[in-house]
């Protein structure tokens, strides 16, 4: 359930660089379209904020939250992806 609302709230972002949102539950990948930023790039943006993000073949941010997580632990991760997105 969790992993459904992770997914449908990524894929609600609306931002140029996102090519697709897909995923397994809370595995989730962001594919992103090659450009002057890296997936790299984002994961150290989003480090600063506090979550941790491996990239993948630079353009796949892999989210893996603990799967004990909380929706409101959710929805503060997910307030510091957009967060950061929109400041590219």
């Amino acid at each position: 359930i969790l992993g459904n609302f992770f997914k449908d709230e990524l894929n609600s972002i609306q931002h140029p660089l996102i090519k697709e949102v897909r995923g397994k539950g809370l595995w989730i990948g962001v594919e992103l379209h090659p450009s002057d930023v890296s997936a790299k790039d984002i994961c150290k943006k989003l480090i600063t904020k506090g979550i941790i993000a491996k990239e993948t073949h630079q353009t796949v941010i892999r989210f893996a939250p603990p799967l004990m997580i909380s929706k409101k632990d959710l929805d503060w991760a997910i307030d510091k992806i957009k967060k950061v997105l929109r400041a590219i």
